[in-house]
């Protein structure tokens, strides 16, 4: 790996690797398949030769093939036994750990629900930069949005989910 390749591999991995963790984490709700996914991600990141427009073009690709790579081992994984999420979710940041009760709620969304939440109100993107980061219109994940709320009648605002 040249020199320049390598730092700059780095620097990416610092800057984004926590983030795409706790949404391969929010879609596999297992810790060790969580870093797999990551792994892939960055490993498909140096070895595919892409060219991004911008630094929000890199960050929605490496946020679109994590949560892709995530779907992948869910379904690889569906015979799998399961374990309970208060024993596999671990995020790294403290203060953006989310109660059991949100975990648990998160999971009883249908993925497409549950990508748009985390995207937006866990990790903060905008409804104009999660409808390009999921290359879907904003309408879309505004109507995503509200569905998901209905889903889990949630009338709290998102500051109410941290602990």
């Amino acid at each position: 790996m040249a020199p320049n390749l390598h730092t700059d591999l780095e620097k990416v991995y610092d800057e984004y690797s926590d983030m795409l963790y706790r949404i391969a984490l929010t879609h596999t709700a297992d810790q060790h398949d969580a870093m797999d996914v990551v792994q892939d991600v960055f490993v498909k990141y140096a070895t595919v030769k892409k060219k991004f427009d911008n630094a929000l073009h890199e960050k929605a690709w490496l946020i679109r093939v994590t949560v892709n790579r995530a779907h992948d081992l869910s379904r690889k994984n569906k015979v799998r036994s399961y374990t309970p999420l208060d024993e596999v979710y671990d995020l790294p940041d403290e203060e953006n750990n989310l109660s059991l009760a949100v975990r648990e709620m998160l999971e009883s969304l249908p993925e497409k629900y549950k990508t748009v939440l985390v995207l937006h109100y866990f990790e903060g993107f905008s409804v104009e930069e999660t409808a390009g980061i999921l290359d879907i219109s904003v309408s879309a994940v505004k109507m995503r949005l509200l569905r998901a709320r209905e889903i889990l009648n949630v009338s709290h605002k998102p500051e109410d989910f941290y602990e």
